[in-house]
């Protein structure tokens, strides 16, 4: 007999990846032209290819498409306030 956690474990973990595979089907076919500008008009190859990627982290990029983020956020760390300054 299954123990009961993991059990819960594996319908939790398959009701995830369930919603994740409807999510990157609507996704790869419009959401990705809406948050990157530059896959604009790629090709089914390319959707493809980031299919796995939209369903493991759908929730991630569920809200990039909802907020109609055009472009990733700028990655704020040490060099690149350094960088910003000028001597």
């Amino acid at each position: 007999m299954a123990h009961p956690l993991a059990t819960l474990f594996v319908g939790l973990l398959t009701t995830y990846l369930g919603i994740g595979a409807a999510f990157a089907a609507a996704f790869v076919v419009r959401g990705v032209d809406r948050i990157d500008p530059m896959a604009s008009g790629a090709g089914w190859g390319f959707r493809l290819l980031i299919t796995p990627g939209a369903t493991l982290f759908w929730p991630l990029l569920l809200v990039r498409w909802v907020a109609g983020a055009p472009q990733p956020p700028v990655e704020t760390n040490a060099h690149r306030r350094l960088a910003g300054r000028r001597p």
